[in-house]
């Protein structure tokens, strides 16, 4: 399978808001560059026309160039690699690739490997994820991590004490490649899953939601989210923006969740929501 790439020269300010409008049209991959971002989706979902039309509704805001290319599945790790640096979440956790060195000093180390997957640890919303996840209390609890990606927050989950840990995502190669990593650092008990939110029909309630995806998906499925967790569970969500926060506070309250806290990073935003306990 191939993908497109779409390399967008755009400011900061505009590159956001085009990135969720692409989201809109099937990209599930973003990667900012200096001069604006690159996303990526499969080629039999990529429409030039839709891309285009997108583009023309902030005419006003000036021109944005883009180029396409097509890049087939094996050779997305070699294009990441000539860019991944190591990175260091919250002063305690390494994520890195397995060809650079295991640092000293960190509490947890991971080693990610993502070929077309969304989830290195570089982009915000996963960063913010596991920040939030480092607040929580995994020890011994049974955890979903919806729309897996690499499996990196499955994996955090693991090293944080989580007993069992559900992976889901709706691409085949993700699937595969979260097993792979979950494999890497030494975590193969992960249960990981092809699927969406439908998968979940017939599970036992989790004690922790983590679900890092987009905003419009994430509003039909916290219903699903809500069922599946535990009273007194954390639901913890990211994928969308500091703007769209009310929306998912909205969501929440008519679902009977708590609104705990948030915290955002370059306008993207992670908020932990939380079950009542029950009566």
């Amino acid at each position: 399978m191939s993908f497109i790439e779409v390399t967008v020269t755009a400011t900061t300010e505009y590159a956001e808001i085009l990135i969720a409008e692409l989201s809109e049209l099937g990209f599930d991959t973003f990667q900012e560059t200096e001069e604006g971002f690159q996303a990526y989706i499969e080629e039999d979902r990529f429409s030039e026309e839709a891309v285009q039309e997108v583009l023309a509704r902030y005419q006003f805001a000036g021109e944005f160039p883009y180029q396409t290319r097509s890049i087939a599945k094996q050779n997305w790790n070699e294009e990441w690699e000539k860019n991944f640096e190591p990175l260091l979440i919250a002063g305690q956790v390494s994520v890195r690739a397995d060809f650079h060195p295991k640092p000293e000093g960190v509490a947890y180390d991971i080693v990610i490997t993502p070929k077309m997957s969304f989830g290195t640890g570089h982009h915000e919303t996963t960063t913010l994820m596991i920040e939030n996840q480092l607040t929580l209390n995994h020890e011994g609890k049974r955890v979903l991590d919806m729309g897996c990606g690499t499996g990196i927050l499955a994996i955090m989950a693991k090293l944080l004490g989580a007993q069992e840990v559900v992976a889901v995502d709706i691409e085949d190669w993700t699937v595969e490649n979260a097993r792979e990593n979950a494999d890497r650092n030494d975590c193969s008990s992960l249960d990981v899953r092809l699927g969406d939110a439908s998968v979940l029909a017939s599970e036992a309630p989790f004690d922790l939601i983590l679900a890092n995806i987009n905003r419009n998906v994430l509003l039909e499925d916290m219903p699903v989210y809500t069922q599946k967790l535990q009273p007194n569970g954390p639901l913890v969500l990211s994928g969308f923006y500091t703007e769209d926060l009310p929306l998912l506070q909205e969501r929440a309250t008519e679902l009977g969740l708590i609104f705990e806290s948030s915290r955002n990073k370059n306008n993207w935003v992670s908020a932990i929501f939380r079950k009542p306990a029950s009566k």
